[in-house]
């Protein structure tokens, strides 16, 4: 027979080992620095935004391209630009969805 304090040095082991890997995928997932090269436009998906946080260091404009995630700059001119580029075209999509429901 199993005794208590075995169960519970196994327990605790495998919830501090989950905790880890749960640390570790969202530290994975954090943009931790730019990239260096201008993104073809037509290559983009979508975006989505980062703020500092306790393990993201950096504000970042993540693009999501057709090759992955791109972690850019939002001070930088071409980064805003195709943030408006992307609302104005999400703009159309809602007005031509919103007309044909009519």
């Amino acid at each position: 027979m199993v005794s208590v304090k075995a169960t519970v040095t196994v327990i605790t082991l495998l919830t501090i080992c989950l905790l880890a890997t749960n640390t570790s995928a969202a530290h994975y997932e954090c943009c931790r620095r730019y990239m260096t090269i201008k993104i073809p436009f037509v290559s983009i998906k979508g975006y989505s935004v980062q703020t500092v946080a306790e393990l993201c260091p950096i504000n970042a404009i993540i693009f999501h391209t057709k090759k992955g995630k791109a972690c850019t700059n939002p001070a930088l001119n071409w980064v805003m630009d195709y943030i408006n580029r992307l609302k104005t075209k999400a703009q159309m999509v809602h007005i031509k969805t919103s007309k044909a429901q009519i």
